[in-house]
């Protein structure tokens, strides 16, 4: 979408525009070692069902950072989180808030699919997290957003439902970087009804990102 096309279809349901901004150049060089840590790990039983582990996409130099649950089919086929239709309503989001998806970073909890698209146990997630908290120590993101229920509570170590975690925000770490949590992309597509509160989060987070 055109920015004049874009400007005109925000305007038309009364929501606000924001300016893309310009992505940063990033150096890390224990990016490639993580990754291949990742690619080789037998941590947890779904080294044997995977057909390929998922690590995350994105500019490793952003200022935010999104995080979900775990690869779904389409994810474990491509190596890359969000691909699916829940992909394209993720980029979608971004795009409302003046990102497009290269000038984030996108990584999951789990870096294997669950079979059967199941939540991940609280083992799998314990063996896997470490990894997560290693590229948030390497990308050093200004803000983190929570997608779904299962991210947020093991990141955030909560058993709060999502209301109640929504429009407030959160900190990570010894960084104590701020972290804002809203609903999954699958969720909204088939709660068209949330789409709204899920807007208002995206605002949310951008109005965060501003004062950190």
């Amino acid at each position: 979408m055109n920015p004049v096309a874009r400007h005109a279809y925000l305007d038309a349901l009364g929501l606000d525009s924001w300016v893309l901004r310009q992505p940063r150049a990033s150096s890390m060089p224990e990016w490639s070692a993580l990754r291949e840590r990742v690619a080789s790990c037998t941590r947890c039983k779904l080294c044997a069902t995977r057909t390929q582990t998922v690590f995350g996409v994105g500019d490793p130099g952003a200022d935010w950072l999104i995080v979900g649950e775990a690869p779904g089919a389409e994810e474990d086929r491509q190596g890359e989180p969000f691909v699916g239709r829940a992909g394209q309503l993720l980029n979608s989001m971004l795009r409302a808030i003046g990102l497009a998806r290269s000038e984030v970073f996108i990584a999951n909890i789990l870096k294997c699919r669950p079979p059967g698209n199941r939540d991940p146990s609280a083992a799998e997630a314990a063996q896997c997290l470490p990894y997560l908290k290693e590229q948030i120590a390497l990308l050093r993101p200004k803000i983190i957003l929570v997608i779904g229920r299962v991210a947020a509570h093991t990141l955030l170590q909560t058993d709060q439902s999502l209301a109640r975690l929504r429009q407030q925000v959160h900190y990570f770490g010894e960084q104590r970087i701020p972290v804002v949590v809203t609903y999954h992309p699958a969720y909204l597509l088939r709660e068209l009804h949330e789409k709204r509160k899920a807007w208002e989060d995206l605002k949310f987070a951008r109005e965060v990102l501003s004062h950190v």
